[in-house]
């Protein structure tokens, strides 16, 4: 059996036994989720909330955003509070005073320690004791936790509201004035708030942890990290090291055991006859810089959101609140980078098989116009939602959905989805000549299309979930598309489409370039499918996820490890003959990408990604440092690299401005980088110390937001995105060029890179 076919029998066996663990896992989520009572009970038989109650206020939630403002169970926006933590601390301040008050006539804040820790106790006592009776479907609450959850709701009530005293506290929050539209739906939206702060306070039955494993931390009502946080964070450190070494010794043994390859005299991609559908493929690159500008003016909105309400003057978050500002800048970020390689597909298909299928063009087409009205008709809907225009009745199908990164109503995923199947048959029309033909580039053309098959299949995983599924349910679903779909198997389609290239320009031998691909896949997807975990260790889920998400996780680092070779492959292929100087910048930015995965997904991801690193972390700064380093830095550099292969082929006769690509790469660069150091490590850091000071609670509150040096670091923002800013319209500049600008063929002929 030849070392291709083993590789490809571990691949499935992987892929088979993890996906098994991973659908074991989420049928435990299912019945272990906190339950959702049918009303919350006083001992006295008052009721405060129904389930009709929580339910619609979930509803109410989503429609003004839901986590893109503010977070719930540490996911979502980072500057209004995360809304678990506020009502723990909220109403177990009030209730402590209630306590004081009447007992000693002083509030709890001026009492002596000793009697401080007497009522600390007696409330750990009332929260954490879980009072649900499963066969009444009653969760019972004391008389005198009662009024301080109604004191914690009339806070609520007032906050999304148009209350004038509330009014400095709604400009903390980025909060426009009347985020709910009725009373009824701000008390509703109250009793949601009030369900999820009690899930993570209320242990499980049984035992002495909470449904969110003591999450957030505040030990004024208990919530402390688990024993098994401490256990399982020193085991996926140890992992870590053993699948390091491991990879090290197989590169140590195996690695650049062949002689080098001759490359060819000359580019054998100039040949390439541009095809038809091939040709049609320009629209979407333009579409990327269209997407990807509007993003980044968004980012600088919802950044300046931060400071002020008012944009230098403007009421802008009166038209343009920050739940919506924030919600198109990360849904466009996907857009943008996933349209880049859609287009890069659609290009590649036919140069990969020669074969140009009927109507393929009109599909390509087809398939444009489609994403453009998905974009136009989802982004009008998240207006309307946020705005309080659409009605909870239409919200979850034309509206805002509230969860991060997959916000778009049902409507426009289900319309997403179809848009991704047809291009899983425009690939694979385009491709199916290549399946069949069984030479060296079998493998990775095989590999090409399931990745292309995973990419439009795994999408569906957002349709998992109803209007009316349990948050944890959602949670878990949710993150089959942002890790799985994202972070995975687009990875193995980036990483398939650039060692074709390089066996295509004669650099790589196929056998070599296909062992090497199906290895990198393997190794990524050991830790890749079950680190999906590490994003759910406190959505009310079991001891499980928190065991398995740390030590698969941990091996995500792995190939990271030695991503110095990568980089050096990369930069040696770059230069392996004069005639690659066409191809200087596309590798150039793929050479960006092997830094930014090691800093970006490599340490920032690892720094927050362990079970008791993301106890403390989850929700501040350093999440959206390893988010945006990650998330551009990797697959949006990658992005941009595939997209200038096309453009090379596209536009072949046009001399290339390179000192825009060189301004472009390098501003992106260095842009990306301060706004790394200079705002989101040291908020971050700042924050951090807050919560392991006072708990969680306290680094996300208004007034830790609200101090000059948080406005200062947030300030500290300007340099770096402005040069960001900069390095992309560089970018779309050199593209507008390569189309308004005639002429110039015999200088791109010569190298002009050189």
């Amino acid at each position: 059996m030849s070392t291709t076919s083993r590789l490809w029998i571990g691949l499935g066996l992987l892929l088979a036994s993890t996906f098994a663990v991973l659908l074991w896992v989420g049928r435990g989520i299912y019945q272990q989720a906190p339950p959702l009572p049918d009303r919350v009970v006083t001992t006295e038989g008052k009721v405060l909330f129904t389930r009709a109650d929580l339910e619609t206020g979930r509803q109410v939630w989503q429609s003004i955003g839901g986590q893109q403002l503010g977070s719930v169970w540490g996911h979502g926006a980072l500057i209004a509070p995360d809304w678990s933590a506020d009502w723990i601390h909220r109403e177990a301040l009030a209730l402590l005073d209630r306590w004081s008050l009447r007992e000693t006539g002083k509030p709890y804040a001026e009492l002596d320690e000793a009697a401080q820790a007497a009522l600390a106790v007696r409330l750990r006592r009332e929260v954490r004791s879980n009072t649900y009776a499963a066969d009444t479907g009653s969760l019972t609450v004391s008389p005198d936790r009662a009024a301080a959850i109604e004191t914690v709701v009339a806070h609520h009530v007032s906050l999304f509201g148009d209350d004038p005293a509330m009014s400095k506290l709604r400009e903390t929050y980025a909060m426009r004035e009347g985020s709910v539209d009725t009373a009824g739906h701000r008390r509703q939206l109250a009793a949601f708030f009030f369900w999820t702060a009690w899930a993570a306070t209320a242990q499980r039955p049984d035992s002495e942890v909470s449904y969110t494993s003591n999450w957030p931390y505040d030990p004024l009502v208990g919530n402390t990290p688990t024993s098994d946080a401490f256990l399982w964070t020193v085991f996926s450190v140890l992992f870590m090291l053993a699948g390091i070494a491991l990879l090290a010794w197989h590169y140590a043994a195996w690695h650049g055991k062949e002689p080098p390859l001759t490359p060819p005299a000359q580019d054998p991609l100039a040949s390439l006859t541009i095809t038809p559908s091939m040709r049609a493929t320009a629209k979407y690159f333009w579409l990327v810089i269209a997407l990807f500008l509007t993003q980044i003016l968004l980012g600088a909105v919802t950044a300046h959101y931060q400071v002020e309400r008012e944009f230098y003057g403007f009421a802008l978050s009166d038209v343009l609140p920050y739940s919506l500002s924030r919600s198109w800048h990360t849904e466009l970020a996907v857009l943008w980078i996933a349209t880049a390689w859609l287009g890069t597909g659609l290009y590649i298909a036919p140069a990969v098989s020669g074969h140009e299928p009927r109507f393929q063009r009109l599909g390509v087409n087809l398939l444009w116009g489609c994403l453009i009205i998905i974009v136009a008709g989802a982004f009008a809907g998240q207006w309307l939602a946020v705005m309080q225009q659409l009605g909870l009745a239409h919200n979850f199908w034309f509206g805002h959905q509230g969860w991060e990164y997959v916000d778009l109503g049902r409507f426009w995923q289900i319309f997403l989805f179809i848009g991704l199947v047809l291009w899983l048959v425009l690939m694979g029309r385009a491709l199916w000549p290549a399946l069949r033909r069984r030479d060296d580039l079998a493998s990775i053309v095989g590999l090409l299309f399931l990745s292309t098959v995973c990419i439009a299949g795994f999408y569906a995983a957002g349709l998992m979930w109803g209007e009316h599924s349990h948050l944890s349910v959602v949670e878990y679903w949710r993150w089959w598309v942002v890790h799985l779909w994202v972070e995975g198997f687009f990875e193995v389609f980036a990483v398939a489409v650039v060692s074709f290239l390089f066996v295509r320009l004669g650099l790589v031998r196929a056998r070599t370039a296909t062992e090497n691909v199906l290895f990198a896949t393997i190794v990524f997807m050991a830790g890749g499918v079950l680190g999906t975990f590490h994003h759910l260790y406190f959505a009310g889920t079991t001891t499980a996820v928190i065991a398995l998400g740390a030590s698969f996780s941990a091996l995500e680092v792995v190939p990271l490890a030695l991503i110095g070779l990568e980089a050096h492959e990369t930069w040696s292929h770059g230069r392996a003959t004069p005639w690659m100087q066409r191809y200087r910048w596309p590798i150039l930015f793929f050479l960006a990408v092997s830094f930014w995965n090691l800093v970006g997904a490599g340490l920032f991801g690892f720094l927050i990604n362990t079970p008791l690193a993301l106890y403390y972390m989850q929700g501040l700064n350093l999440t959206p440092l390893h988010g945006h380093t990650a998330l551009f830095g990797v697959y949006g550099m990658l992005g941009l690299g595939l997209m200038l292969v096309c453009l090379r082929g596209l536009r072949a006769e046009q001399d290339w401005a390179t000192g825009w690509l060189r301004g472009s790469f390098w501003l992106l660069n260095i842009g990306l980088s301060l706004m790394a150091l200079l705002t989101l490590l040291p908020l971050g850091v700042l924050q951090l110390s807050a919560a392991l000071e006072q708990g969680y609670w306290h680094a996300r509150s208004a007034e830790f937001m609200s101090q000059p040096i948080v406005h200062l670091l947030v300030w500290m923002r300007v340099p770096g995105d402005t040069l960001f800013a900069v390095g992309a319209l560089l970018f779309a500049a050199f593209v507008a060029r390569l189309w308004l600008r005639r002429g110039g063929g015999s200088a791109a002929k010569a190298g002009e890179e050189a």
